[in-house]
């Protein structure tokens, strides 16, 4: 047993950071954070002048790029400094799905996650309208992919992940819903079901709710009901017709998911209309899935690079009556961190050319933050009160505009994304919240970024900053025991104690615990939706956040799910350790992006 969180992060930095072919050796921490400040500085005009300012924002674990970036900025390695894939719409022929299999593939190799969205895959049982084939269903087929990603990924210290998603409408949801509930089945992947708001209405009325495909791609009904519907269908930015494969009762096929959800923690949901709605590209994309932590929310063939701001690193005087937030270096950091982050566009590779022309078509971003319940708890602050949300909110909002600002600054400098439209983009409900200088700002400069923001789990690189707690999730445990697989793929076991409650434990002893350390699952559920919704309204993508059901009972999901949508989220995903017995985790997110995944 490794004694210290000391230990773990440069177990972690050792394992999954340090270029092993640099010449001269990389000894430590500072010498990546050089490698990395120094790389993104390259493409600059005045390399030398932003190689300092960057490497500042990198010391002390002030900001935390994505583990892309860590471990592969400045290498002579071939991979991509991207975390978040989402792979272009699967084409439902045998050719389309392995060419789709292929290109999934290929990005994890160079250390992509990937998501897909398996709408457009016949249901089964159904008859190709071509060649007459009996399909088998996108379930079948996630199974092939399941296969591919721990065959790709079967040694070493990371392991592949992959999101599936699946609209609520398509006839074989029901199979996609239990598709985990059958233990180690679709180990390597994460699922989400894309809920509409015609669907949250129809559970609410207690409606009959129609099961359907796209009618041009059925030769047959083979069902017992029978009709025409228009939906706009994955891969249509208008409704098409599509022919009724059978109809439930909307609140019959809810309680599935909830039960499913409760016993499997899978799936989770996404409100996709209201992802849609807020998108600030909603002009010329549609979005139908995101990376498996589910923070971006892509259209095909988009990627995102990550970064989150450590907010412990800007409390002054931690536990003291003077303790604050430097909101002035927050501001300022989060400004830096953006031109950081742009620069990264311009020097990573890609897996495939799509994805390269996507990005640099819109030169998305996913700022976050990392460490915010040790910093309240720093704050003297409980995670689960009111002053605690107004904090977060506050915080977040400042990032937000600072993020903003910096990116039409940028805009002055380099040029706006490709597919910035003035009259468009300025119309979208994220930018039109926005101050009124920075409107103006957009409206005078463009802006060099579609989106700025996403909130990510952050879970490994948080170990690297030893042991903050990881992204907007409470701490997990002020003492635990991690389990962490070496490059070998065996597990190491660390004892590890929470970043706050060590930095407490220097000052005050062995003195008890103040009431602000509290543990995630003693947080009401309704109270890690409160933390989300506070800071949804600043985050233009989308926040990865799972709500840790303690001993709630199982007819508590529903009502948390509910609520999830009345609160304006764009997504919930509900954890219980049981329904996870054995999983290697480092924090209760362990549908999502833990230490054994691509999300850091």
């Amino acid at each position: 047993m490794e004694p210290s969180a000391q230990s773990l992060a440069h177990f972690i930095w050792q394992t999954r950071y340090r270029d092993d072919d640099a010449s001269p050796a990389e000894e430590g921490i500072a010498d990546t954070w050089n490698r990395v400040a120094q790389s993104a500085a390259a493409i600059e005009r005045d390399p030398a002048r932003w190689r300092a300012p960057f490497r500042e924002l990198l010391q002390d674990y002030r900001f935390l790029p994505g583990g892309r970036i860590l471990a592969g900025a400045g290498t002579s390695r071939h991979v991509t400094l991207f975390n978040c894939f989402v792979m272009g719409l699967i084409d439902d022929s045998v050719e389309g799905i392995f060419d789709a299999l292929k290109e999934g593939a290929v990005t994890m190799q160079q250390g992509g996650g990937v998501g897909y969205d398996f709408s457009t895959l016949r249901p089964s049982g159904s008859r190709a309208r071509a060649s007459g084939m009996i399909a088998s269903g996108p379930v079948s087929f996630m199974r092939v992919w399941d296969a591919m990603c721990a065959t790709i990924l079967s040694t070493g210290a990371r392991r592949g992940a992959m999101m599936a998603t699946l609209r609520c409408d398509h006839p074989d949801i029901g199979e996609f819903i239990d598709a985990k509930r059958t233990r180690d089945a679709l180990r390597r992947f994460n699922l989400s079901v894309l809920v509409t708001d015609a669907f949250i209405q129809a559970v609410r009325s207690d409606s009959e709710w129609p099961l359907v495909f796209p009618a041009h791609a059925l030769q047959d009904l083979c069902a017992a009901h029978a009709g025409i519907v228009e939906r706009t269908w994955s891969g249509s930015r208008t409704p098409v017709a599509c022919r009724v494969w059978k109809i439930v009762r909307a609140r019959e096929l809810w309680r599935q998911l909830c039960a499913s959800a409760y016993e499997s923690a899978e799936p989770g949901v996404l409100f996709i209309d209201r992802i849609n709605a807020a998108n600030n590209l909603s002009y010329c994309e549609t979005l139908s899935a995101t990376n498996p932590c589910a923070e971006e929310p892509l259209p095909p063939f988009g990627a995102c690079n990550l970064g989150s701001l450590n907010l412990t690193a800007f409390v002054p005087a931690p536990f003291t009556a003077g303790a604050h937030v430097d909101r002035d270096a927050l501001r300022a950091a989060a400004r830096l961190a953006v031109r950081f982050l742009d620069n990264i566009i311009e020097i990573s590779h890609f897996p495939l050319f799509r994805q390269r022309e996507q990005v640099h078509r819109t030169r998305r971003l996913g700022l976050g933050i990392t460490g915010l319940a040790d910093a309240l708890a720093m704050l003297g602050l409980r995670y689960d009160t009111e002053p605690a949300r107004t904090l977060a909110s506050a915080l977040m909002g400042d990032i937000r505009d600072a993020a903003y600002q910096a990116a039409a600054e940028l805009a002055a400098e380099r040029g706006s994304f490709p597919a910035f439209s003035t009259e468009h983009y300025l119309q979208q409900p994220f930018i039109r919240a926005l101050p009124q200088e920075i409107r103006a700002a957009i409206a005078r400069h463009g802006i060099r970024n579609s989106h700025l923001l996403a909130i990510a789990p952050a879970g490994t690189i948080s170990l690297l900053a030893h042991n903050v707690s990881s992204g907007i999730e409470p701490i997990y445990a002020v003492e635990s025991t991690r389990r962490i697989l070496d490059r070998e793929g065996a597990q190491r076991n660390f004892q590890v104690t929470d970043y706050a409650c060590a930095a407490w434990r220097a000052r005050h002893g062995n003195a008890s615990l103040p009431d602000c350390f509290v543990e995630a699952e003693a947080v009401a559920p309704r109270d890690h939706l409160l933390m989300q919704a506070a800071l949804q309204p600043y985050v233009d993508g989308a926040i990865s956040k799972t709500i840790a059901l303690g001993v709630s009972p199982p007819a508590s999901v529903p009502e948390i799910l509910d609520s999830a949508y009345d609160l304006g989220l764009k997504g919930c995903t509900v954890f219980r350790h049981a329904a996870r017995p054995g999983v290697i985790t480092r924090e209760p997110n362990a549908r999502c992006c833990n230490t054994e995944r691509e999300g850091d």
